[in-house]
């Protein structure tokens, strides 16, 4: 069974830093793509960043370059967001997503709020 769980959320004032954590199980992590994605209250779910399988290209949306990175660890089945310069308005719920051929999976999600 496929299983994702997202940690390391949490309150953080403007300017400061989390990493967030997604240990996954269930499936050979290293083949798939693994996506960081968020929402906020009454917005959209969208993608964060994304780390393809083997090759490991990243790709990040506009509003976090240069603030976020995304890695993974294959030896630990595990994606990581790491987020620097943080602002108020990177609150959301953010969540872990698989790419499977023909569907994905999603973790349960982390809070992180930003706020002084």
């Amino acid at each position: 069974q496929v299983q994702l769980v997202e940690s390391g959320g949490g309150l953080v004032q403007p300017g400061g830093s989390l990493k967030l954590s997604c240990a996954a199980s269930g499936f050979t992590f290293s083949r798939y793509t693994l996506s960081w994605y968020r929402q906020a209250p009454g917005k959209e779910r969208e993608a964060v960043a994304t780390i393809t399988g083997t090759a490991g290209t990243t790709v990040y949306a506009d509003s976090v370059k240069g603030r976020f990175t995304i890695s993974r660890d294959d030896a630990k089945n595990t994606v990581y967001l790491q987020m620097n310069s943080l602002k108020p308005e990177d609150t959301a719920v953010y969540y872990c997503r698989a790419l499977f051929p023909g569907h994905w999976v999603w973790g349960q999600g982390t809070q992180v709020t930003v706020s002084s």
